[in-house]
C-alpha cells in the first residue's frame, strides 16, 4: 500500500486532489445538451471503476501484508465499513443539493453559502476528530480561503448585475453545505481506531456508498428537478457515446483526487483537516478555468477584475498557510 513518508510528496498529492476536484465539472461544458442529471449516473459509474482499479494496484502490497487491499477489506470492521457507506451516501446527497442550489439560486449565493459552511464545517471537525498541524496557520489559512470565496461569488454576482435571493435556494445552499462539511469527518471516522479501513478500501467502500444511495436520489432529483422538467431514465441509454464518455472521465477524474487527498491524509505528517481544506481550494480552480479557459468573465468591468485579482490572492496566501501547517 502507497502512503507517502515525506511531506513534499504528500503535499504534492493534496494539490492534484484541489485540480481534480475543481476540474471534473469541466465535463458539463463538453456535454452542453446532456442534463447534469443524466450525466450524473456516468459520473457514479466512474467513481466506483476508478476506486476499484486504484484499490487493486497502489492499494495491494505483499498477499500477508494485513494493510493490502483486500486483507483490509475483509478484515475491518462493521462500524468502520458502514462509517465509509454512510460517507458517500453523505456526500452524494450534498452533491447533488449544492449542484441543485447552483442552478436555483446561482454561484454568487451557493459558492459562500454552501462551499464556505462545508469548507468551514470540515474542517474544524476534521481537526477535532485528529489534530495535526499549526493550528494558527491552518485556521489562518481557512479564513483567507474563505474570503477568498466570498469575493469569487461578488464576481460572480456583479458580473450578472445581481440576482434575486429564493428561500428556496438559500435553503439548498445551507443543507448542501452542512452535509458537504460533514461527509469527510465521516471518512476521519472509518480510517481510525481498531479495525480501520485505509485510505484505499475507504475510498472504495466510500464509491460502494455513492453508488447504492445514487439510485434513489438521483432518481428523486430526474423527477424533481428545480432547473428543468422532469426526465426519464429512458433518456439516459439513448445518450450518445461521447455524453458517456465524459460523464465517466469525469468521475474518474474527481476520484483520483479523492484517493489522493485520503492517502495524503492518512500520512501522520498531515493530518485530515490540512488536506480537506487544501482539496476545497478546488472552488478557486474551478474559477481559474472559467476566467482562462471559459472566457466567463470576458468584458468584464474593472471592478470585477479587481474582485477577481483579490480572490486570487487570498487564496494563494491562504492556501500557502494551509499548506506550511503541518510543517510549522
Amino acid at each position: 500500500m502507497f502512503v507517502p513518508t515525506v511531506y513534499w510528496l504528500a503535499l504534492f498529492m493534496m494539490v492534484v486532489s484541489m485540480i481534480a476536484w475543481g476540474s471534473w465539472v469541466n465535463v458539463q461544458k463538453l456535454c452542453r445538451n446532456w442534463r447534469f442529471e443524466l450525466l450524473y449516473w456516468d459520473y457514479v459509474w466512474g467513481i466506483l471503476l476508478c476506486s476499484l482499479i486504484v484499490g487493486v494496484t497502489f492499494g495491494r502490497t505483499a498477499p500477508g501484508d494485513p494493510n493490502s487491499f483486500f486483507n483490509n477489506l475483509s478484515t475491518a470492521d462493521t462500524l468502520h465499513h458502514g462509517w465509509a457507506l454512510l460517507a458517500g451516501a453523505v456526500f452524494n446527497l450534498a452533491n447533488i443539493l449544492v449542484v441543485a442550489a447552483i442552478s436555483v439560486a446561482g454561484m454568487a449565493v451557493a459558492f459562500p453559502i454552501g462551499i464556505g459552511l462545508a469548507l468551514v464545517i470540515g474542517c474544524i471537525l476534521n481537526y477535532v476528530l485528529k489534530p495535526a498541524g499549526n493550528p494558527w496557520f491552518l485556521f489562518g489559512g481557512l479564513v483567507m480561503i474563505c474570503f477568498a470565496i466570498i469575493l469569487n461569488a461578488f464576481a460572480y454576482r456583479r458580473r450578472s448585475g445581481g440576482a434575486s435571493v429564493t428561500t428556496k435556494g438559500l435553503v439548498l445552499s445551507v443543507v448542501g453545505g452542512i452535509l458537504m462539511g460533514l461527509f469527510y469527518p465521516l471518512v476521519v471516522k472509518a480510517t481510525n481506531g481498531e479495525g480501520h479501513l485505509g485510505p484505499y478500501t475507504v475510498a472504495f467502500m466510500f464509491a460502494v456508498g455513492v453508488t447504492l444511495s445514487n439510485f434513489p436520489l438521483n432518481y428523486l432529483y430526474m423527477r424533481y428537478a428545480p432547473s428543468g422538467p422532469p426526465i426519464a431514465i429512458r433518456e439516459y441509454f439513448a445518450g450518445s457515446f461521447n455524453s458517456h464518455f465524459w460523464g465517466l472521465f469525469g468521475g474518474l477524474a474527481w476520484t483520483v483526487g479523492t484517493i489522493c487527498n485520503y492517502v495524503a491524509s492518512y500520512a501522520q505528517m498531515v493530518g485530515p483537516a490540512a488536506s480537506y481544506t487544501i482539496g476545497q481550494g478546488s472552488t478557486m480552480v474551478g474559477t481559474i478555468w472559467g476566467v482562462f479557459v471559459w472566457k466567463e468573465f470576458r468584458g468584464a468591468d474593472r471592478g470585477v477584475q479587481l474582485l477577481l485579482a483579490l480572490m486570487f490572492l487570498f487564496f494563494i496566501a491562504g492556501l500557502t498557510c494551509v499548506a506550511l501547517a503541518p510543517v510549522m
